[in-house]
């Protein structure tokens, strides 16, 4: 198998082998699969659930408004913040 040697700031490398080291995994596995994954267009490392999934588009969102600014205003009127 091809050697690859990357830089990366001591932090980041501190980082990645806790990472690497909570999943159970080698930083080298880490990053191959970082790589497929954004190779396979896949935006999020996390897989849905079944409930997730059956929700899933169910809501249809307000013209001109991001998922983001619905969640922000829905937040701002459960804490009160909203005027």
């Amino acid at each position: 198998m091809p050697k690859l040697t990357l830089n990366a700031d001591s932090e980041t490398v501190s980082l990645a082998k806790k990472l690497a080291q909570s999943n159970h995994i080698s930083v080298s596995e880490m990053f191959s699969q970082f790589i497929h994954s954004l190779a396979a267009g896949d935006k999020t490392a996390v897989e849905l659930g079944p409930l997730t999934r059956k929700m899933a588009g169910i809501i249809k969102l307000p013209r001109g408004k991001s998922q983001r600014d619905v969640l922000t205003e829905a937040l701002a009127e459960k804490y009160g913040l909203k005027k």
